[in-house]
């Protein structure tokens, strides 16, 4: 099911979210003091684009300055990434199937607001 569920996020979201992640990486990248944010960013994409499967948790030894990254990154990035995922969350909604999809959007709204301290795992 998770397989079926990611190829259908992929073809209705998952590029155009991707794409956003891979944008905001390559920014953070060509300022030399925020590459960590966009080592995040790139790591963030790949879960963006097949989530299905796997989830997000927080790391236990992260601490203050993951905080201060975080606070730069919704500066710089992260607010409209959380905003895209929103949109493609309400628009997903708008139809029976794309509900689990919408759903999945805004379960990504908060790992686009504070990347930093978190980890991707496999659920099984």
């Amino acid at each position: 099911m998770n397989t079926l569920l990611n190829i259908i996020w992929l073809v209705l979201s998952g590029i155009w979210l991707w794409l956003g992640y891979v944008l905001a990486g390559i920014l953070m990248c060509v300022l030399i003091v925020t590459i960590p944010l966009g080592v995040a960013s790139f790591r963030i994409a790949n879960y963006a684009i097949w989530p299905f499967g796997r989830e997000v948790v927080s790391k236990p030894t992260s601490g203050t300055w993951s905080f201060l990254g975080n606070v730069v990154w919704v500066i710089l990035a992260g607010w409209w990434l959380a905003l895209e995922h929103i949109v493609t969350g309400l628009l997903l909604c708008i139809t029976i199937i794309g509900i689990p999809l919408g759903i999945a959007n805004f379960k990504l709204v908060p790992v686009s607001l504070a990347p930093l301290g978190k980890e991707i795992v496999d659920k099984a």
